[in-house]
């Protein structure tokens, strides 16, 4: 006689188990884990990563500290605060330098500052200034050069600017222009070509968008991807084992726990093990092999977290 109908518990729990089984071992779904917090609450923060450590720019609620986390000892410190108080801004690590780029100050007035932070020295520096000025811009480091793509500028009108700086000569260029305007996006690098992710129109996160668009710099030339699965803004990326892994976001309905990651050789998208905590305005790096995904608010809108929460793939 099957065992099905002799022990009919036993069969549900064995179905159980092997669904349960199945669901953990998914190819790709990763795994998270709390690292220590940031010391204060902060979102719409710049992060970046410089030899092997992740610096924490502005944001609301702490808009003047630079705060410095080393994941081997999973210890944060201080640094000197940058000129001026900024939220929504980009950061980038590059050749042994943090560059701060854009944002807001002075309550939503658009800057076009560019700062370069020396760790070694402790000192920041004013460097050439970004023709457009814009926050919730995105930013990403291609061929040695920083490209600084999309944002808002007055009356957060968005702009589809595409700047492009050279630290080896302090200059700005321009670029083919984004082919859709949009601010709260994400951007990353991968195999020369850069990815403009996600966003939204006019500062409204009821206006968000799945835009996934890739730059080649060979032809100075955009072109469309297969759209991200959940549109999106106030997003993180992070590029890990040639993928784009874009994190968290707001909508009219609330912030998002979701982590798709894209390949761009196929160019499909994968859902991953959701974050802990679902979260806006965030940032994220790698160290490592690990993204760790900094600060953000647990509600759309103003609200601010100390999370600092990592994700192992």
């Amino acid at each position: 006689m099957p065992i099905s109908q002799t022990y009919p518990f036993f069969t549900l729990v064995l179905v159980w188990l092997l669904l349960s089984n199945a669901t953990a071992a998914q190819p790709g779904a990763g795994q998270w884990h709390n690292a220590a917090p940031m010391p204060s609450e902060r979102s719409e923060v710049a992060v970046g990563e410089l030899d092997g450590k992740i610096y924490v720019v502005g944001g609301f609620s702490k808009a003047n500290d630079l705060e410095i986390y080393d994941p081997r000892a999973d210890r944060w410190s201080r640094g000197a605060p940058p000129p001026q108080p900024l939220h929504h801004a980009g950061t980038v690590g590059l050749n042994g330098k943090l560059y701060v780029i854009g944002g807001y100050s002075d309550g939503w007035a658009p800057v076009a500052s560019l700062y370069e932070y020396d760790p070694e020295r402790n000192r920041w520096r004013g460097m050439a200034p970004m023709p457009t000025a814009r926050g919730a811009l995105a930013v990403a480091v291609l061929d040695g050069k920083i490209h600084v793509v999309g944002g808002a500028g007055n009356d957060r009108r968005n702009t589809p600017a595409h700047e492009v700086y050279d630290p080896g000569s302090n200059t700005w260029s321009n670029r083919a222009a984004l082919p859709t305007p949009r601010d709260h996006l994400a951007a990353a690098a991968v195999g020369g070509r850069l990815y403009a992710i996600g966003g939204r129109t006019d500062g409204s996160y009821a206006s968000n968008l799945a835009a996934n668009e890739v730059y080649d710099p060979a032809s100075d030339r955009w072109e469309r991807r297969s759209d991200l699965p959940t549109p999106r803004s106030g997003i993180a990326a992070a590029v890990i084992d040639g993928r784009i892994v874009v994190v968290g976001g707001e909508a009219p309905e609330g912030t998002f726990d979701t982590v798709e990651a894209y390949d761009p050789a196929s160019d499909d998208w994968q859902r991953l093990a959701a974050m802990p905590t679902a979260r806006h305005g965030l940032g994220a790096a790698v160290v490592d092999g690990r993204i760790f995904v900094v600060g953000g608010g647990p509600t759309p809108g103003g609200s601010a977290s100390p999370a600092n929460e990592v994700f192992t793939p």
